[in-house]
């Protein structure tokens, strides 16, 4: 199998130039770049708090969309072939946080501590917190966040983390919430472990659902029920575990001043599935590994705001991908990770000599 090719740009290591990077994430984002910086003859340092390199791509990502062996295979090369080296287990933050997908944080540097230490350093965070709806019955057992329910499928099936880890979906019930590509990958993992049903619950249409008609009803071919117009009201337990799910129906309003239409409640439509697990898969958001006396400048979104050099707010300091973009495809991540190496290039060769 074929890995993936990071450093397409040469064939063998150039001569070095001196100037050395640091890239913070190594999912598509921070791999591209690092390509592209190490095939133009500077120092790589790719800081991951996760246990090997990969990502999302590996970690949340199911197998049958983005192959494991290629993944690896293509950050090998760059440690191999291009020198990049790789410190996984390492979270880079300012302060103190707890994301998502921290279970394998061995150690912690100091971002400011990075920013003085290197000629450029690339954010390449991604999106590691979930955004969950505030209703009764959320903090019940059984009720998982999309990536938290990913990550520890593909973390197990990796090899990194102990099966006991993993909820027991065989024979099971599960409702997803949502209707992205993340739910629609939590809700074919479901079925691929065992699921005795699956359930994709969306409070619009499959017209308006963010993966696509295409998607959703490749899971319906495969047996997915598809609830659309509907949205939970609340979770119900037994003996601290979920039980069921009440949702209530749906309609679209007239289109609003951004021209999309906003689900409106049913006031008696009501009604409740029976399931023993929810996974909600409503959105993620932008985790950069600074807090707000950093002087980078976010959106109202938490997103890291760039010019169009990829550059922040803070010279020397550059971001890509979803901490940018928020939640995108592999292929689009990885084209802004590309660019945004191609950038520090350019500033290391034009403004750092």
């Amino acid at each position: 199998m074929n890995g993936m090719n990071f450093a397409f740009h040469c064939l063998e290591k150039p001569h070095e130039t001196g100037k050395r990077v640091a890239i913070i994430g190594a999912g598509p984002a921070g791999l591209a770049a690092a390509g592209y910086l190490a095939c133009k003859g500077h120092e790589v340092h790719v800081y991951d708090k996760l246990p090997e390199p990969g990502g999302l791509m590996l970690f949340a990502i199911p197998d049958f969309r983005i192959p494991v062996e290629r993944v690896r295979l293509g950050y090998l090369d760059l440690a191999r072939r291009m020198g990049v080296k790789f410190h996984t287990g390492v979270k880079v933050i300012s302060g103190k946080r707890k994301d998502e997908g921290d279970e394998f944080v061995e150690k912690t540097v100091d971002f400011e501590e990075l920013v003085k230490d290197f000629d450029a350093v690339l954010i390449a965070t991604g999106t590691w917190r979930s955004w969950v709806a505030d209703i009764p019955g959320i903090a019940l057992d059984g009720v998982f966040k999309a990536l938290e329910y990913l990550f520890r499928i593909k973390s197990a099936k990796l090899g990194h983390m102990d099966w006991k880890e993993v909820p027991e979906i065989e024979g099971k019930r599960v409702m997803v919430v949502g209707a992205g590509h993340t739910a629609c990958d939590a809700a074919m993992e479901s079925l691929l472990m065992g699921a005795e049903k699956v359930y994709m619950s969306y409070r619009r249409t499959i017209r308006e659902a963010p993966a696509g008609s295409y998607e959703i009803n490749l899971l319906r071919e495969k047996g997915v029920e598809w609830l659309e117009l509907t949205m939970p009201k609340r979770i119900i337990g037994e003996k601290g575990k979920v039980k069921a799910v009440e949702l209530i129906r749906t309609k679209l309003s007239e289109p609003d001043e951004s021209g999309r239409r906003r689900p409106v409640p049913i006031e008696g439509s009501e009604f409740t599935v029976e399931v023993d697990y929810v996974v909600c898969a409503m959105g993620q958001i932008p985790t950069p590994p600074f807090g707000e006396s950093s002087g980078i400048a976010t959106d109202k979104k938490g997103r890291i705001v760039v010019d169009s050099r990829h550059m922040t707010s803070r010279e020397g300091v550059f971001a890509a991908g979803d901490v940018v973009l928020g939640p995108s495809l592999v292929g689009r991540a990885t084209r802004d990770g590309l660019y945004a190496g191609r950038d520090i290039h350019l500033w290391l060769t034009e403004v750092r000599t």
